[in-house]
């Protein structure tokens, strides 16, 4: 006579699957008994804190439409002084190339050696001009500072 195919593991794992399935339509019937789907309604204050009261309607304020902006308009961005200053942080003569850390921004500036006009090496004080280059910021028309 042969052996029964279902194992003890197979038992279990049906019977957890039952379960499960029993327990998802009890809270289903549960969900129907209290009305079908209940939710609060949430409310944002001035401070953009999320409360369950409705604002005082007497604090309301009318905004003109014709106010609102939603973006910024190119004439209001800072003005980027044309020539920077920094200092070459590290710098590959053999490579050609190397990075300057800007002295306003502190960040770090690619400077390739066809942009150079006189020799650089590390900790030298710099000035510079800058581009957008396809990787990112790029110094062009280093000069060594003095």
């Amino acid at each position: 006579m042969g052996r029964s195919q279902e194992t003890w593991n197979k038992r279990e794992h049906e019977k957890r699957k039952r379960q499960k399935k029993q327990e998802k339509e009890a809270r289903k019937e549960e969900r129907k008994a209290r009305g079908g789907n209940s939710f609060e309604i949430a409310y944002v204050d001035e401070f953009g804190n999320i409360t369950s009261e409705p604002p005082d309607p007497a604090q309301r304020t009318e905004v003109d439409p014709e106010e609102i902006s939603i973006n910024v308009p190119r004439d209001t961005a800072p003005e980027e002084p044309a020539l920077r200053t920094g200092v070459v942080t590290f710098y590959n003569d053999s490579k050609g190339y190397g990075f300057i850390r800007d002295g306003m921004t502190k960040e770090s500036i690619f400077v390739h050696a066809r942009n150079v006009a006189e020799p650089l090496h590390e900790n030298l004080r710099v000035s510079y001009e800058v581009e957008k280059g396809p990787r990112g910021l790029s110094a062009i028309n280093v000069k060594v500072a003095r």
